[in-house]
């Protein structure tokens, strides 16, 4: 019977059951990927608890996400108004604005979330 995963041993063992599903041609609904299913959400909770990612900093997410997406710097630009803001938000001297965060959020994509964390303005 599976239950919450409370140690490392627990959790290497889910790990192992886990893959060894994932091995199988599962059909859907079966007994086999109903418990697949239910090891990934222990699996995913236990880790959320014991190994938690932090998020990107605002500025890490929008050149990761520039890069993914295969866009320059001066189409940052223009979402965000100039080359002068685009610029001075990159190498830390300018906050985003709540206007920046939506455009980036509506046409990068990065999540409302990640864009408002606080993070380190450089002077000068």
């Amino acid at each position: 019977m599976l239950k919450p995963i409370k140690s490392n041993k627990e959790h290497a063992k889910y790990l192992a059951r886990a893959y060894e599903l994932m091995q199988k041609e599962l059909k859907p609904n079966s007994k086999d990927s109903d418990e697949l299913e239910v090891l990934s959400i222990l699996i995913e909770a236990y880790e959320k608890e014991n190994y938690p990612i932090d998020s990107p900093n605002p500025i890490e997410a929008i050149l990761f996400r520039l890069d993914q997406l295969g866009m320059s710097k001066s189409e940052l630009s223009k979402l965000l108004g100039s080359r002068s803001r685009a610029s001075e938000i990159l190498k830390g001297k300018r906050k985003l604005s709540i206007g920046m965060i939506r455009k980036l959020n509506e046409k990068l994509g990065i999540s409302a979330q990640t864009l408002i964390q606080d993070y380190e303005v450089v002077n000068g």
